[in-house]
């Protein structure tokens, strides 16, 4: 079941496209959004890299990905992030939980790289 707290909307910026702000504040420990995931095996992972989805998919486990429904695919990446991503493997979701206080009217950012991931390099051009 996706869950999340009210206050959550899309802006797209011209610096960086779409992704999540918050009208509310945002306490630091707070869970802003447990988001599905739709599971990829190894097969469907190596032809997310020939499409669009690409930017959007999760590393889940060795060989899989995951794409997170809700709001979960849009959050940005930044070097100094308010929040964090968290797998939660046995519930297939994906846990945003703030790791700053937020407030009303900021982006709520995450940095793309998780502990399993030791080779992670970004593909873009960070713009903070």
């Amino acid at each position: 079941m996706s869950t999340q707290i009210p206050g959550l909307y899309i802006l797209e910026t011209e610096e960086k496209g779409r992704g999540i702000y918050t009208s509310i504040d945002i306490s630091a420990g707070d869970i802003i959004e447990s988001a599905p995931v739709i599971i990829c095996d190894s097969v469907d992972t190596k032809l997310i890299h020939k499409t669009h989805l690409h930017d959007y998919y999760f590393t889940w486990g060795e060989k899989e990905s995951a794409i997170a429904l809700g709001y979960g695919s849009l959050y940005n990446h930044s070097t100094d992030p308010n929040a964090e991503f968290i797998l939660d493997f046995d519930n297939h979701s994906i846990d945003f939980q703030a790791i700053k206080d937020i407030k009303a009217g900021q982006e709520i950012t995450i940095h793309y790289h998780s502990d399993e991931e030791t080779d992670f390099k970004i593909w873009f051009d960070v713009k903070e």
